[in-house]
């Protein structure tokens, strides 16, 4: 992991914060909001996180942020065909 985990972790947990509710991927990222938040805190605190547990917390809160997106357009999407 390149970047600074002070500063990606944050911003991908304010990003994780904002999905829907109605969302079907809400409840996992719950969970990867909960597991940044600790990595985070533990960072703060001067503890060390092994490089592989930071990359995967990212890459999987990454991962649902892309589904989510997914998940939005195809919602707009499929509302733009139906006939009102």
């Amino acid at each position: 992991m390149n970047e600074n985990p002070f500063a990606l972790i944050p911003l991908l947990l304010a990003r994780l914060e904002r999905i829907s509710a109605d969302s079907v991927w809400a409840h996992r990222a719950s969970g990867i909001r909960g597991s940044l938040f600790k990595a985070l805190e533990k960072l703060e605190n001067g503890e060390t996180i092994p490089k592989s547990k930071l990359e995967a917390l990212t890459s999987a809160g990454f991962q649902i942020l892309a589904k989510t997106m997914n998940e939005t357009h195809a919602r707009k999407v499929s509302k733009k065909e139906i006939p009102l």
